[in-house]
């Protein structure tokens, strides 16, 4: 301050002038203090300005003015520019401002320090996620000078093309701009890995030759080095043939570095019968797994002549218009005590848009709302499988109480529920799918809505048009939602059949359009839960699951036990498969099946009873 000595690195450098300070505002000679930071500087004979240039910055300052520019735009000083003995003075501020130069005031010393950086900067990047010993490294480099100096060399230390042998391995990069200055030495660390080694796919069987009909048992004994095989598929690994000769039986294996390989074995098929092909089935198809026969057998078929008894339930079906064309309240109900809700929906809006539920407490006392299990699927483009899924979820919560969930909602005031329904929004054609059951202790109103992603539901709701029905798919709200059946009497010991779905030995639910004021028929009951117990299935007998109404993918609760129907992304498609739920041992059991329709399948359906044949 008041000095026109600078000091730089240790060096001492004199200015034109000393730094000044007029009205408040500390001046410093231009031409010193750019010619130590490293900017170059000229004048504009035309318009009379003085020109600093750093990099792609330039500032323009004009004598006896208190406006500058920066690239262009007007900018104002403290204080006016001005002439001291052929010395251009500027405020301090302007520069280190418009350039975002950091100073300190060191009163004491009588000083202004300004932190400049003039070093270039370098950088550098591997892209591989993963690096295997031999294999050719991509280095991706990045520099920029402070100063907007080019870059004119640059050297490495630790770089290789490729590393020959696996370890740890450090690597510095460094670049030299213009004026000669070398950045600092930036590093990383990078851990070679040994060259991966592909899995090896093998496996055997338990012999080399087969009856037809003779169940196979196939051992897979593939190995991976890092023991990480994240895909298997078989070919022709078929339990039995039914042709004689040989067959080639396939295994490819893949590791998760993507790398594969394939065993193909041949055994054999003698011109001896063992097992015929529906008896084979019978005995040996897999629980959840299916097998086709001769689906006109079943109609012959006696049926279990059950009876049942419902359990309140109050089941809320959102599921018409199935298809969603427009922003709307797609299901509008009051309810308390035990509910269910079913919403099965499709975004046909053209837009991306979330669902949610909005239960409003209307009463003078607060409410509590409990959810008891919940089962969600989507946003999928597939029906089928968001309702398989949404089954099969809802039935392990149902098993573990994972998803239990407690509200307190104050008189007047609204709050979501169900809120999985609303996590994550839905493009144009994709489905959702939702089961759950819930409890609350007084009357709630529930509103299940659809709009645009970013709208508020709150402030969305009242402006919202109540949806009509598409005329083809269901809603409705039904009572006595749980459907008990106990049959004592023994089944299994002859064929038969246990229909449900079928409006006739199961009758529809039988309840109300809120919105549309009129009765309801819950066509194909889905949304009803069945609680079937079964409490004598003779020895040996084979329970399995028949689609009546075309393609079914859904699961069922066996003693328990979550069977799917049928595994995978396979479906039972029609009346000629049955998928195996469970078989009978050399005692007659009790066996209990829960059981719920899943959405996007068809009704009706049978559960089939057939006795084992002998086994050989």
């Amino acid at each position: 301050m008041n000095s026109n000595k600078m000091e730089q690195d240790g060096k001492t450098y004199l200015a034109g002038q000393p730094m000044t300070v007029k009205n408040g505002v500390s001046y410093v000679a231009i031409r010193a203090l750019v010619d130590r930071v490293g900017y170059g500087v000229k004048y504009d004979n035309k318009t009379k300005e003085t020109i600093i240039i750093s990099g792609d910055n330039e500032l323009r300052f004009k004598t006896n003015s208190t406006v500058y520019t920066v690239n262009g735009e007007s900018r104002t000083m403290k204080g006016p520019a001005y002439q001291q003995k052929n010395t251009f003075m500027v405020p301090l501020t302007s520069i280190t401002q418009a350039l975002n130069i950091t100073y300190k005031v060191n009163q004491s010393a009588k000083t202004v320090v300004l932190n400049l950086n003039t070093k270039p900067v370098a950088s550098f990047l591997v892209s591989q996620k993963e690096i295997f010993a031999g294999d050719k490294v991509d280095y991706i480099t990045s520099y920029v000078s402070p100063n907007g100096l080019k870059i004119v060399d640059e050297r490495w230390t630790g770089r290789q093309e490729s590393f020959d042998q696996a370890g740890t391995y450090t690597i510095s990069y460094q670049v030299q701009d213009s004026s000669g200055q070398w950045s600092d030495p930036y590093s990383i660390t990078i851990q070679v890995l040994s060259p991966n080694l592909p899995p090896v796919a093998m496996f055997t069987t338990d012999k080399e030759q087969y009856k037809m009909g003779e169940k196979i048992t196939y051992i897979d004994q593939s190995t991976d080095d890092e023991d990480d095989i994240v895909k298997t598929v078989w070919e022709n690994n078929s339990l039995a043939f039914f042709e004689p000769g040989p067959k080639t039986v396939t295994l490819t294996v893949t590791d998760n570095h993507g790398a594969a390989n394939t065993y193909s074995k041949v055994i054999t098929i003698t011109n001896e019968t063992l097992y015929s092909f529906s008896d084979f089935n019978l005995l040996f198809t897999p629980v959840g797994q299916k097998f086709t026969f001769n689906g006109g057998e079943v109609t012959s078929m006696e049926k279990v002549p059950y009876t049942y008894t419902d359990e309140p339930s109050l089941l809320i079906r959102s599921n018409s218009p199935e298809t969603v064309n427009t922003e709307g309240i797609v299901y509008k109900e009051s309810s308390s005590g035990q509910t269910r809700f079913m919403i099965h929906h499709v975004n046909n809006t053209g837009k991306r848009v979330k669902m949610y539920v909005i239960a409003t407490n209307n009463n003078p006392n607060p409410a509590v709302f409990e959810q008891q299990n919940m089962g969600f699927a989507g946003p999928t483009p597939y029906a089928t499988v968001a309702g398989k899924l949404s089954i099969d979820k809802w039935f392990k919560s149902i098993q573990t109480g994972a998803d239990q969930k407690k509200e307190v909602i104050q008189p007047g005031e609204s709050k979501l529920i169900l809120t999985e329904l609303n996590k994550t929004p839905m493009k144009e054609g994709q489905v959702i799918s939702l089961y759950s059951d819930a409890y609350s202790d007084y009357s709630l109103d529930y509103n299940v809505i659809l709009v645009e992603e970013n709208k508020d539901p709150f402030e969305a709701l009242p402006m919202l048009p109540v949806l009509d029905r598409d005329g083809v798919h269901n809603r409705g709200t039904y009572p006595n939602a749980t459907r008990i059946i106990t049959y004592d009497q023994q089944v299994g010991a002859k064929p038969a059949r246990l229909p449900l779905g079928d409006n006739a030995s199961d009758p529809n639910l039988v309840g109300t359009d809120p919105m549309a004021y009129t009765d309801a028929s819950n066509a194909g009951n889905f949304g009803v839960l069945y609680k079937i117990t079964l409490n004598n299935v003779a020895p040996r007998t084979l329970i399995s699951f028949n689609p009546r109404g075309g393609k079914y993918s859904g699961v069922a609760l066996v003693n328990n036990q979550v069977v799917s129907i049928a595994d995978g992304n396979v479906a039972v498609s029609n009346s000629s498969e049955q998928s195996v739920l469970y078989r009978t041992g050399a005692y007659g059991e009790s066996v209990t099946i829960l059981f719920s329709a899943a959405p996007g399948s068809n009704l009706p359906v049978n559960l089939l009873f057939t006795p084992l044949p002998s086994e050989k």
